[in-house]
């Protein structure tokens, strides 16, 4: 489990002010094993705020981020780093990637930066079926569409088959057929075990969610749950 505790972000405006701008309300909250969660709201509400901290890609202005009993922040940076290649898979919003590499490269470099042995390429080939985009494995990613980019990292986000996967606006950029796509192999990897997080604004997401929040102001609050 994923766990956020206490957690609240802000920012000063004007360095040792106490003029600041909260980006964060103080929030608990939790992404269990085998569950989808979605969080919707208008842009600049905090949603990606929130998922940054739960990655361990943003320090908190207070609070805790645990995964099981292990406290995210309070780990020197390196633990830090293993512990997310390890554990926890992100989509980021924007379009990343190294251009050097093909896709298929770009999706095991998760797995070449800590890990010995073969690479799982099978997997990644896999994933990039999955996604629809097995047929691009040798194209380097400078030659990829956005929508194409995004698949790519949805596969390598998963190559690790981590704990958790935090997915930030993985729909974005995608038809219908390939956002339908995506959406199942979200549910998919929530029945293997996978604690799963949505931050969208695609509507059809609430259907494959387990609990729906909104994010306003910084505040979270429950919409529905099964």
């Amino acid at each position: 489990m994923l766990r956020a505790e206490g957690v609240l972000k802000h920012y000063d405006r004007l360095r040792g002010s106490s003029n600041y701008f909260c980006a964060l309300q103080k929030l608990d909250f939790a992404l269990e094993p085998g569950r989808v969660t979605e969080i919707t709201g208008r842009s600049g509400s905090g949603k990606s705020t929130l998922l940054n901290i739960l990655a361990g890609l943003l320090r908190p202005t207070e609070g805790k981020v645990r995964l099981e009993q292990t406290d995210l922040y309070a780990l020197p940076d390196g633990e830090l780093s293993r512990l997310r290649n390890r554990a926890i898979g992100v989509v980021p919003q924007g379009q990343t990637g190294l251009r050097s590499l093909t896709v298929l490269e770009n999706v095991l470099l998760p797995w070449q930066l800590y890990s010995r042995g073969h690479a799982p390429a099978a997997r990644a080939r896999e994933l990039l079926e999955r996604v629809g985009i097995a047929d691009l494995e040798q194209v380097r990613i400078g030659e990829l569409s956005g929508g194409e980019m995004r698949r790519m990292a949805i596969a390598r986000a998963l190559i690790m088959q981590p704990a958790v996967l935090l997915a930030d606006e993985p729909t974005g950029d995608l038809d219908d057929e390939n956002t339908a796509a995506v959406l199942r192999l979200m549910r998919d990897t929530a029945r293997e075990g996978t604690a799963v997080l949505l931050v969208t604004h695609e509507a059809e997401a609430a259907r494959y969610a387990d609990a729906v929040y909104r994010m306003e102001a910084g505040a979270l609050s429950l919409q529905a749950a099964k």
